[in-house]
């Protein structure tokens, strides 16, 4: 059974939730998220022998932004002081929690084991040079619904770009997944915007230093981009391995959890 927490990192409350006992497998969430995209996976972890950690990012869920300086890594490291245990924990990081995850890994490599990037950001990683029509498109219409504040309407896209594919038919995925994502988004699109995160250095040159083994996963239905940058980490990662869940997007453990997890328990046991 999973318990929720919070830990201090600076003025700040991280919002958590801990379960299973062994070494910690620590979840990072997705921009459009918040620790809720990962229930099946800190399930299925926990049971397997681990201690499976999954928190929310300032701004997310239930962790507010407050009036500071702060740095992602630092609230990483807060929370694995808090309720890690002992020794490295393997990361788990989505989108930008994957960009949290390298940082992390760069940073304080004393305190990574091993990573899982899923469709990952990558910080300093260039700009995106050729777009595709649609895409564009959709660029285009997401600035006219922030120029005009519209919430739902932002919502609305990023479900169809990040959940379905953005050159997949909007609503491809309907049902829980899709209630989930609009809810969790939501909240973070509508939470009060306040503190300022310290920009961490470029990790885009120097991920040959990581030396700790890692999975890297993506949906092919995701942005072409992202596919590329996937690519980029297999081949400069040293101990990197990749993997590809075909018929999903941008956030490949909701919709086929099943396979997904195969491939981290998979992973997790020979880390």
């Amino acid at each position: 059974m999973s318990a929720a927490a919070t830990v201090p990192s600076g003025l700040a409350q991280i919002a958590l939730e801990a379960s299973g006992a062994g070494a910690p497998v620590v979840f990072l969430h997705a921009g459009v998220a918040d620790r809720r995209m990962w229930i099946e996976q800190t399930q299925a972890v926990a049971a397997a022998g681990y201690r499976a950690i999954a928190y929310d990012r300032r701004g997310f869920g239930d962790t507010l932004h407050v009036d500071e300086e702060y740095s992602q890594v630092g609230d990483l490291v807060a929370v694995l002081d808090g309720v890690g245990g002992r020794g490295p924990a393997i990361l788990v990081g989505c989108s930008q929690g994957g960009r949290v995850a390298l940082d992390a890994a760069l940073a304080r490599p004393d305190r990574v084991k091993g990573l899982v990037l899923v469709a990952p950001a990558i910080s300093g990683a260039p700009e995106v040079e050729e777009v595709p029509p649609a895409i564009q498109a959709w660029i285009e219409r997401m600035e006219a619904a922030e120029d005009s504040a519209d919430v739902d309407r932002i919502n609305a896209l990023e479900a169809h770009a990040w959940l379905d594919g953005p050159l997949a038919p909007e609503g491809r995925v309907g049902g829980a997944p899709r209630e989930l994502f609009l809810d969790m988004n939501e909240l973070a699109l509508r939470a009060e915007r306040r503190g300022t995160e310290i920009e961490p250095p470029s990790a885009w040159e120097r991920v040959p230093q990581i030396g700790v083994p890692a999975l890297v996963l993506w949906g092919d239905l995701d942005f072409p981009h992202i596919a590329q940058r996937c690519s980029y980490l297999l081949s400069r990662l040293p101990k990197a391995r990749g993997h590809v869940v075909p018929g999903t997007a941008h956030l490949p453990n909701l919709e086929d959890a099943a396979a997904f997890n195969r491939e981290l328990l998979a992973f997790l046991s020979a880390a």
